[in-house]
């Protein structure tokens, strides 16, 4: 279950493990509401997920769950560029319409802080030319919330498997 984690303190040092989804507020070591420790790193495999919208962080992250991805789901930009730059994810899927933000600039921001993570954009609107500009940016693919599980699910195993 998504949900706010509480800050770890700096002088607690444990080993970090991994969890199956965490809503990051910070780019730091956090607990879960059910105390577990978070790894955000290549080693996990872990995609970084990125939308303003808490429920499509749930659904989203529970159905990559589903499929044994490990998520880490963010609602800031700024965080989530902060966590990418600093462990540099395989896999980033990115809403476009967005508060803080847009994904396009989000997508420009990555490429340069972590050239080797893949981006999937998963957003509400289809415009055109918004997604002529992401996949022309490098998005691996580009889909419209409301996509069936099964196609959603196929575009993440391409992507994944592109960077195996």
């Amino acid at each position: 279950m998504l949900g706010c984690g509480m800050l770890l303190p700096n002088s607690l040092s444990v080993p970090l493990c991994q969890i199956r989804t965490v809503h990051v507020t910070r780019c730091d070591l956090q607990y879960t509401r059910k105390f577990h420790m978070v790894s955000l790193n290549k080693e996990t495999g872990a995609v970084f997920l990125l939308d303003d919208d808490r429920s499509v962080l749930k659904a989203t992250s529970r159905l990559l769950d589903s499929v044994g991805r490990h998520v880490n789901a963010f609602t800031s930009a700024r965080t989530f560029l902060e966590c990418a730059a600093t462990h540099q994810p395989n896999l980033a899927i990115i809403d476009i319409l967005m508060p803080e933000m847009n994904g396009l600039e989000v997508q420009t921001r990555l490429r340069r802080l972590s050239p080797s993570t893949h981006v999937i954009v998963l957003t509400a609107r289809d415009d055109p030319s918004v997604r002529r500009m992401a996949m022309n940016a490098g998005a691996s693919a580009f889909f419209i919330k409301g996509v069936e599980s099964d196609e959603f699910l196929a575009g993440v195993k391409a992507t994944a498997d592109s960077i195996n």
